[in-house]
């Protein structure tokens, strides 16, 4: 028998995130990460049949910054990454840290429903997570 403890994601999610319209321009992004003190934002559905994307600093430095393009020009549905792989909140946390690995992931977020509950990141699944497992 194996009495391995299981940290679910939803228990090292955050849950205060940041939204925003993929029609936002870039800079409307830049003021509300700011004021948020995050580097991710969660792309808002269109509609029901759409689906979540996301926006990061690194997008925004690659695609504006790196190529001297203006902030309030762009809009943040032209360089976000959409479709974004999302977790869910019953998930292992072993399972979450793996697909991460796989596939390069910073962010992604936690879908309950088929709505954004929170957002995971590695800090969070070690920083949290393994703290729970060894404390």
């Amino acid at each position: 028998m194996n009495n391995r403890m299981i940290i679910r994601v939803r228990d090292v999610m955050k849950t205060d995130f940041g939204t925003i319209d993929g029609i936002a321009t870039v800079g409307d992004a830049l003021k509300k990460m700011k004021a948020m003190q995050t580097a991710v934002l969660i792309v808002n559905k269109r509609h029901d049949d759409d689906e979540y994307g996301l926006i990061n600093c690194g997008d925004i430095a690659r695609h504006v910054l790196a190529k001297d393009k203006a902030p309030d020009r762009i809009n943040v549905y032209e360089i976000m990454t959409k479709p974004v792989i999302s977790v869910h909140p019953e998930m292992d946390i072993r399972y979450c840290s793996r697909l991460f690995a796989h596939y390069d992931l910073v962010r992604a977020p936690v879908i309950e429903d088929r709505k954004v509950i929170g957002i995971v990141s590695p800090n969070s699944l070690v920083l949290d997570g393994l703290y729970k497992i060894f404390a």
